[in-house]
């Protein structure tokens, strides 16, 4: 087994740090979401941790780690006699984002549930990390439906299986840890909120903290036992006073001034529901006991606060995560703040563990031995989005309001990764049909299965109530429900788009049809031409923020080749059906239709539309064209790619479900 990299030898993170420290302190506090860019030591920290948790002690052979002094009566592997039980280190367990459901939540032996009527369980990843870490790295890449089930185990502390009427319970008990790059998607907002706390990391931008990064990177790759072994003395001294704050957490006391502060925040700050003022409670109460202390003190309030609310104050995709510390520190003054508190008594103060390199209390934490720092997101804001040949550059024009939108649907029936958008066979939604299993039976049809069983019964020798059942008689659910598309929008970003109200206007169609694409789970990308070429302005993706803000930046001025940015989309989606063939295209043109750049402009239009005809694809086409004089270019356009097309207003009128059955229809008389 590799040496991990040292938690104590992190540099830098605070907040990283001091949201996992709580953790391991109070697992109930829920868990920790760990979102920023690549390279900012999220997963080395994460692992380094194992090496601080406690050891546990377990019932020998049991596979679920129940604890010898308290067995889980429900335990599959159970009774258990009493004992002493023996201990090993606790384990971190980590969930990959391809991970099927039977690997997370266990699978049942159908078979022989049906003709013996024995529960053959075999665990999943939930039952391996009771009592320790689950690690989810990605975890807005992972599939929603697993991350239900996820949350759910980690907020009831138990798994369920069930399957044709069979059920296994076991306890699942374990410190949810998981990591995210925003700009690769986000978590839906109901997701986000059952994690209790959340913290943002970025690349320090301090010199002197860069070197020492890099410098302990190089001491650990060159030698990571002996680096490990000079770090032994401080990791010592961090796992005694995580041990010592458990102790401690039971005697810890949350009075009635703590309490009213928790819930004044939460109120003052519009948190939905109440598990909010829950986490808090708790989040403060580890922070006092990580102190030493025995009394909750309004600096650990106002420290819970910024842990546990940021994420949860989001009222749409578009809205950063982030607190208010001005009216944090108001609200918290309002109701009994800490001017007459006592002194932190406890080892480092206040709950944020201490700078310096003393017996306990760890090091300046840092980058560790997967991770490398990248770029920080406090830099100056990003530039807007050049364009070959580009000429006559104006401002970018601030987007118009957005707007609720019908949905938009690819016709047919797809086989995509889960989402919200378009029919598809998928493991979750309504029953449809039977097939033979391919591989592992996931989805039991019983009626489908007893069917294929009942004719045997004679030649297979039945004598007893229960049916003879073999291999061949299984027949998996077929199901439909929805999956996501990949959403390509290709902006026209010209001259004659270019007057700022009607510029904004397409922007703010732009936007809703993101806000829509977000909702329903799509990937998007980003397309603009103008002057003499188009941009890719940002590949296919699962971050509808990343989007909304390079079409905000997106500025607009010379010719409209049209040919141009149909062709890059052609481009596009090709690589994008090799990359992921599963994944269906919507191509969403935002255009007056006036081509103006190239030679024969309007006939180049026509045949790049034609390609993306040929190749079946589902195509929208936004009429922007405003004035007295209309050339009705765009319905052209839209002829041409065997779609549809529709004006601004037309959108804006909530006609969207009209145009969503004209595409159907031209598409199906097409085929």
């Amino acid at each position: 087994m590799s040496t991990p990299y040292p938690f104590t030898a992190i540099v830098g993170q605070d907040d990283l740090r001091l949201g996992l420290l709580l953790n391991a302190v109070s697992p109930a506090v829920g868990g920790v979401l760990v979102r920023g860019e690549k390279g900012t030591a999220k997963s080395t920290a994460v692992r380094a941790l194992a090496a601080l948790m406690p050891e546990v002690r377990v019932v020998p052979g049991c596979r679920f780690s129940c604890a010898p002094d308290a067995p889980d009566p429900a335990c599959p592997d159970g009774p258990h006699p009493s004992g002493t039980g023996v201990a090993r280190p606790a384990r971190t367990v980590e969930l990959p984002v391809g991970a099927s459901e039977d690997r997370l939540v266990g699978a049942l032996d159908i078979e022989r549930a049906l003709a013996e009527g024995v529960k053959s369980f075999e665990p999943g990843l939930l039952a391996d990390a009771h009592r320790g870490i689950l690690y989810v790295d990605e975890v807005n890449l992972l599939h929603d439906h697993l991350v239900d089930l996820l949350l759910d185990a980690a907020a009831m502390g138990a798994s369920y299986v069930e399957r044709e009427g069979v059920s296994v319970r076991h306890a699942a008990r374990f410190l949810l840890v998981g990591t995210m790059n925003p700009e690769e998607g986000e978590l839906r907002p109901q997701l986000l909120d059952r994690f209790g706390l959340t913290v943002e990391v970025a690349a320090s931008r301090d010199t002197e903290l860069r070197v020492e990064v890099v410098r302990r990177r190089l001491a650990y790759d060159d030698d990571p036992a002996g680096f490990a072994a000079r770090w032994a003395d401080e990791e010592a001294a961090l796992r005694e006073r995580i041990t010592a704050a458990r102790a401690l957490l039971p005697e810890v006391r949350l009075g009635d001034r703590a309490l009213r502060q928790i819930a004044a925040t939460c109120a003052a700050f519009e948190v939905d529901g109440m598990r909010a003022d829950i986490v808090m409670a708790r989040t403060a109460t580890a922070l006092a006991a990580w102190a030493g202390r025995t009394d909750v003190l309004a600096e650990d309030v106002r420290q819970a606060a910024l842990l546990a609310l940021p994420h949860r104050r989001r009222r749409n995709p578009f809205d950063a995560p982030g607190l208010d510390e001005d009216k944090l520190d108001d609200t918290l003054e309002e109701n009994g703040g800490g001017d007459d508190d006592p002194e932190p008594d406890g080892p480092g103060g206040g709950g944020r563990p201490p700078r310096g390199d003393g017996p306990d209390t760890p090091p300046e934490p840092g980058a560790g031995a997967d991770d490398t720092p990248g770029a920080a997101g406090d830099g100056p804001s990003e530039p807007a989005p050049s364009l070959p040949g580009q000429g006559g550059e104006q401002a970018p024009a601030r987007a118009g309001e957005p707007f609720r939108t019908k949905a938009l649907s690819v016709p047919g029936l797809g086989e995509g990764a889960a989402g919200r958008r378009s029919r598809a066979r998928s493991a979750q939604g309504r029953t449809t049909g039977d097939r033979r299993p391919r591989g592992g039976l996931t989805a039991l049809h019983l009626a489908a299965t007893v069917r294929a069983a009942a004719p045997h019964q004679r030649a297979r020798g039945r004598s007893g109530p229960g049916l003879v059942v073999r291999r061949d008689d299984l027949r998996q659910a077929v199901r439909e429900g929805r999956e996501g598309n990949l959403v390509l929008f290709v902006v026209d970003a010209s001259g004659s788009m270019a007057a700022r109200q009607r510029m904004g206007a397409v922007k703010g169609a732009a936007l809703s049809l993101l806000l829509d694409a977000y909702q329903r789970r799509d990937k998007v990308g980003l397309i603009a031409f103008r002057g003499r070429g188009a941009e890719l302005v940002l590949p296919p993706t699962s971050s509808v923020d990343a989007a909304a803000a390079r079409l905000e930046l997106l500025a607009t001025g010379g010719r409209s080749p049209v040919a141009a940015g149909l062709l890059k989309a052609h481009e596009v989606l090709r690589v994008e059906r090799l990359r992921d063939p599963s994944r269906r295209p919507l191509l969403v043109v935002l255009t007056d239709g006036r081509a103006t750049g190239g030679p024969e402009p309007l006939a180049l239009a026509a045949r790049a539309a034609r390609l993306h005809a040929a190749a079946g694809t589902a195509s929208v086409v936004v009429d922007c064209e405003a004035g007295p004089v209309r050339l009705g270019l765009a319905g052209v356009l839209a002829n041409e790619l065997g779609g549809t097309a529709v004006t601004l207003d037309e959108l804006r009128a909530d006609t969207v479900a009209g145009l969503v059955k004209d595409v159907t229809n031209t598409l199906r008389r097409a085929a």
